[in-house]
């Protein structure tokens, strides 16, 4: 099944959700990206069946080894790209993260890399 960018970005806040507060529930999850609850609860049952994440009776969401190593990929992109606009580019914080956002799902391999040698000082 193909995870598309609403997944990622769902799988990307779960897992900052996580680093943040321990635990997740959906409710986080909404509040987070001011989605609603039952557009949330829908994303996480396609996110389920998915096999990227579990969910256990009280509704704490934890990700699959799977779905932690995509979520890693994604917020790391999320990570060097805003680096990248931010102290190559000189883009204003706000609009990196916004930014880093949109190229992170659409940049190819070979440009990302480049991107993070760059960044990690290694061009």
């Amino acid at each position: 099944m193909a995870i598309y960018e609403s997944g990622e970005d769902y799988l990307e806040n779960i897992l900052i959700l996580k680093k943040e507060k321990g635990t997740v529930r959906s409710v986080d999850v909404a509040s987070k990206m001011g989605y609603s609850k039952p557009s949330v609860s829908r994303a996480m049952h396609i996110l389920k069946d998915a096999g990227l994440i579990d969910m256990d009776e009280s509704g704490h969401i934890t990700l699959t080894e799977s779905g932690n190593e995509l979520a890693e990929r994604v917020y790391e992109r999320h990570l060097v790209i805003t680096e990248y606009l931010t102290r190559i580019l000189g883009v204003s914080e706000e609009n990196a993260k916004e930014d880093a956002c949109k190229i992170e799902h659409d940049l190819s391999d070979e440009t990302y890399g480049k991107i993070k040698e760059l960044v990690k000082g290694k061009l």
